[in-house]
């Protein structure tokens, strides 16, 4: 089992009352929708620094690269200090790292801003807990009056907003007033975010007396002590690798089976609407079915996508509705993989977090790489028994029993 540190300070009182969820949904939105502002804007920004786009993909490249080590160093610490003063520091580097891009003489330095830009915005996985923590959320999956899995999903529900506002958002004001200005309205709005936040939350003491440096040690015990968190986040995992998969061969199939165009292929990123919308609803899935049954439902969700997008190299129908429902069951399936990772100790929570996306991402990352590979060797039929073969793993995973340890 999952051991923490003593307390050395109690947790606050936690008056939900004072901090609306919907605030912090809305911070998880604005600091998501900043690590993806620069991908429309690689065209304007290569004719205005005068180099060439291939040159300034690095910037994205350098952002999610530096989101994930954000993930990895930051997020344990939200165990260790004060989360309120935590969060607003990063929402505040933040602002300084949007200055930095929107003043960048060029490529190197808008992407050396880009990684500090992506290295301090973990913001929405320090909230997750946060939100849980400030329900007063216990063992139990409960959370003052409202389910862990509720509160989860609603502050996932602004994540997704986020990333999916984030390229209209940006096309929409470049085309204005130009790429620099995307960069200084962020900033304008993170700051105003910071100083919301930095009178809205309450002082967040963390639950026990870890220290950082033993908060990163203790992340492979973390993984190892506790069934629960071995098969949520290597479910979680397996998932992502499907997930992976899918999109990346998707874009393959829109542009050389359909040709289509990139505007239409983006079009089909806006199913992610649908998977905000219902987040909560999947929240509420996870609290009614459990810490296993609710992420195994999901997983199923994620075959039955699968299961209609088979059809789908041949029937733009098909294709369409197993794109809604692949991507709103594993997005909801994140929300009921976090739900039952809050229901352990929560002087930890934010390590587990870290546990989670960091597996999440690798799975992500490895699932690219096979959507790709398996594309190129049979099509779309080869991707989807990919894609299947990573869902019948993931739901393996998340229905077996743990052996009882002996002695």
């Amino acid at each position: 089992m999952i051991d923490t540190a003593a307390p050395c300070r109690p947790s606050p009182a936690a008056p939900t009352r004072g901090v609306p969820i919907v605030l912090l949904a809305a911070a998880s939105a604005v600091t998501a929708a900043n690590v993806y502002l620069s991908q429309p804007l690689l065209g304007a920004a290569a004719r205005s620094l005068h180099s060439s786009p291939a040159l300034l993909g690095a910037v994205p490249t350098a952002t999610q690269f530096g989101y994930a080590v954000g993930i990895a160093l930051l997020v344990p610490a939200g165990d260790c200090v004060d989360r309120r003063r935590l969060i607003c520091a990063l929402s505040g580097a933040a602002a300084l790292a949007l200055a930095a891009c929107a003043l960048a003489p060029g490529p190197g330095w808008l992407a050396a801003a880009g990684f500090v830009l992506g290295l301090v915005s973990p913001v929405p996985q320090l909230v997750a807990p946060l939100a849980v923590a400030l329900a007063g959320g216990r063992a139990t999956g409960q959370a003052a009056g409202r389910p862990v899995g509720r509160t989860v999903g609603v502050v996932q529900a602004g994540l997704l907003v986020g990333v999916l506002g984030a390229r209209t958002y940006a096309g929409a004001v470049a085309s204005v007033a130009g790429w620099r200005a995307v960069f200084w309205c962020s900033a304008g709005l993170t700051l105003l975010l910071t100083l919301v936040l930095r009178r809205t939350l309450p002082a967040l003491p963390p639950v026990g007396a870890v220290r950082y440096g033993a908060a990163l040690a203790s992340l492979p015990r973390l993984f190892t002590a506790e069934p629960l968190v071995r098969r949520v986040t290597v479910s979680g995992a397996l998932v992502g690798v499907s997930f992976g998969a899918f999109w990346t061969a998707l874009t393959l199939l829109l542009d050389q089976h359909y040709r289509f165009g990139s505007t239409v292929i983006g079009l089909f990123g806006l199913v992610a609407a649908a998977s905000a919308l219902l987040s909560p609803a999947a929240g509420r899935l996870a609290d009614r079915l459990g810490a296993r049954r609710g992420p195994a439902a999901l997983v199923v969700a994620v075959l039955a996508g699968w299961a209609l997008l088979l059809p789908g190299g041949g029937s733009l129908g098909w294709l369409t509705a197993g794109v809604v429902v692949l991507d709103v069951a594993t997005w909801g399936n994140q929300v009921a993989c976090q739900s039952a990772l809050f229901t352990l100790s929560p002087g930890a929570h934010n390590r587990l977090n870290t546990c989670y996306f960091t597996l999440r991402f690798a799975g992500i990352a490895v699932g690219s790489t096979v959507g790709s590979l398996a594309w190129a060797q049979g099509g779309w039929s080869a991707v989807v028994a990919a894609g299947v073969a990573a869902g019948l793993a993931a739901l393996a995973v998340t229905v077996a029993r743990s052996r009882p340890r002996r002695g």
